[in-house]
């Protein structure tokens, strides 16, 4: 593709991005080989990310910004369909059908996260909502903790699958959010990019949010 290179995804974004693949990935080993310190520690960890991720989506830089890439059904089936016919990618942050994975995804992390302080197998992992939480609500948190998971781990496939298939297409996804910069034609205008001082902030009001959930406990 000819134009120049922009800078797409600012360094909150991608260090979100980057730092909810190795939490996912602690906290599934940590779960598997029950480490309920390391797994509680990742979870919060989690919450604190995917809270400030949120922050981000409606305070940070443009392509950050849910309002920027949420879009409609249709425009999202009509951009599946430009990339079957393999149409160029000329989008400067999450294209139409992505920016709905990044919501599916966010919901599920956060909610993994919100119902893992109410789970309790009576055996070694205790979340700290549990001492104020009847059995039935512990119960339930336990099923719909592990059932989440699940769903997490096939919408992950899913998203790696969709990578796969633009990659096939020539659409190179995995650069970009590893670089910050992507090639874009020249009347694609660069985006608005927020400074790292608000990311700071939010960061700290989302870490503060979810420790405090971890002491209450």
């Amino acid at each position: 593709m000819s134009g120049r290179r922009v800078r797409v995804w600012d360094l909150p974004v991608r260090l979100f991005h980057w730092a909810t693949v190795a939490l996912v990935a602690v906290l599934w080993a940590s779960e598997r080989w029950n480490w309920m310190g390391l797994h509680v520690a990742a979870g919060t960890a989690l919450l604190a990310l995917v809270l400030f991720r949120v922050l981000w989506g409606l305070a940070g830089s443009e392509t950050a910004r849910f309002a920027r890439f949420l879009r409609g059904p249709r425009a999202a089936f009509g951009h599946l369909r430009e990339v079957a016919a393999g149409a160029a990618d000329h989008e400067a942050g999450h294209n139409a059908a992505g920016g709905w994975m990044v919501v599916a995804l966010l919901i599920l992390l956060g909610a993994e996260c919100l119902i893992g302080v109410f789970v309790n197998n009576d055996v070694a992992d205790a979340g700290p909502f549990t001492n104020i939480a009847p059995a039935w609500v512990m119960n339930l948190a336990t099923d719909l903790h592990w059932w989440l998971f699940q769903a997490l781990i096939a919408a992950v496939a899913l998203h790696l699958a969709a990578i796969a298939l633009y990659a096939a297409r020539g659409q190179n996804l995995v650069g970009p959010m590893l670089t910050g910069r992507k090639r874009l034609p020249e009347d694609v205008p660069a985006p608005r990019m927020a400074g790292i001082g608000r990311a700071l902030v939010l960061a700290a009001l989302a870490a503060a949010a979810a420790l405090a959930v971890l002491w209450y406990g």
